[in-house]
């Protein structure tokens, strides 16, 4: 029966799988449930063939663990996965369903990242989290100090005069409130050594990755995205353009067309939100560079002159995003792509 299966979908989770093996004919072949140490065994069993999983946590994995066993392992997002699950929801179902999706010609699926990628994500992930982490102690510093009707100014040398003032004025407060602000400074402090060690990996791992170093070569891409972007990017020939790439990464107007009338929205941020983020953080810098010399960026200059700040960089975004694409697939630095 082992001879037969040619396509499986595997419903991942913590200790309970299930699978679904069809054979060259679409027919059911297996279904079953699988504890976890029984996993590998049952593949190991079988010839090569394709497996299908959804992209959620736990998949890559094993997508190593089964690719290494000769395996073809494809990674898909669960929402485009869904639309295959028939009537109510199952691991059974499931199983079958990603059976299916994994077979379709215009399915999108997910790049399996070396383990040293998923490695560098982590850093990043990281580092984005104490970031949060940082603001959310910066607001409660400042909602705390304003019940006192102490007030500063926003950014970065607001923070620094909230921080200095915490430590200077101890009559200002109560004796029970300084406690409770100061071991809020004393997390920040924390928090910021903690993302500077972060974030002196993530270069070290930068100046070590080819891609990511020619990635750093284009405007608006500094060290953090380009090695945001390869990390998470394995392979870009699994978008076929850069427009792809950019609309995966939601930098695209959402279409709502009907009756031969087109409409375009604003963008969903459905896509990865952080590298998304991280290119319209690089836009605005260069937006920044442009309003001083417009001579720089022209195309940039007139449509500043028509569109608003936040628009522009969105659009900015989105070339850059293009400008990535091309550069990974055709392994040039950001001159050569565009020669």
């Amino acid at each position: 029966m082992s001879q037969e299966i040619v396509v499986i979908g595997l419903d991942l989770a913590k200790n309970v799988f299930q699978v679904h093996a069809i054979d060259a004919q679409g027919q059911p072949v297996v279904r079953r449930q699988l504890r976890r140490a029984e996993v590998l065994k049952f593949f190991a069993k079988l010839p090569p063939c394709l497996v299908g999983m959804e992209a959620c946590a736990s998949a890559h994995y094993w997508g190593w663990e089964i690719g290494a066993l000769g395996h073809q392992v494809r990674l898909m997002p669960p929402a485009y996965v869904k639309p295959y699950v028939k009537r109510d929801k199952t691991d059974a179902a499931d199983a079958e369903a990603i059976c299916a999706a994994v077979t379709r010609p215009t399915m999108r699926f997910v790049a399996v990242k070396s383990e040293e990628q998923q490695a560098a994500l982590m850093l990043h992930k990281t580092s984005d989290l104490l970031v949060r982490q940082r603001t959310m102690l910066i607001n409660a510093l400042r909602a705390h100090l304003g019940e006192y009707g102490i007030a500063k100014a926003q950014g970065p040398a607001g923070v620094n005069s909230l921080l200095a003032l915490v430590q200077e004025a101890q009559d200002a407060v109560p004796v029970h409130a300084q406690s409770a602000l100061r071991s809020i400074v004393a997390q920040f402090h924390a928090l910021a050594k903690e993302i500077e060690h972060l974030e002196k990996q993530i270069l070290d791992w930068h100046r070590h990755d080819e891609v990511s170093q020619r990635l750093a070569t284009a405007p608006g891409i500094g060290p953090i995205t380009a090695s945001a972007i390869a990390a998470t990017v394995p392979d870009a020939s699994i978008f076929q353009s850069g427009r792809q790439f950019a609309a995966w990464l939601d930098l695209t107007p959402r279409p709502h067309s009907s009756g031969g009338k087109e409409r375009l929205g604003g963008i969903t941020k459905e896509g990865d939100g952080y590298l998304r983020r991280l290119l319209v953080v690089g836009a605005t810098a260069v937006l920044r560079m442009t309003r001083k010399d417009h001579a720089k960026q022209p195309w940039l200059a007139r449509l500043l002159e028509t569109k608003p700040s936040k628009i522009a960089s969105v659009v900015l975004a989105n070339k850059t995003a293009r400008i990535a694409w091309v550069i990974m697939s055709r392994g040039e630095v950001y001159r050569s792509a565009l020669a």
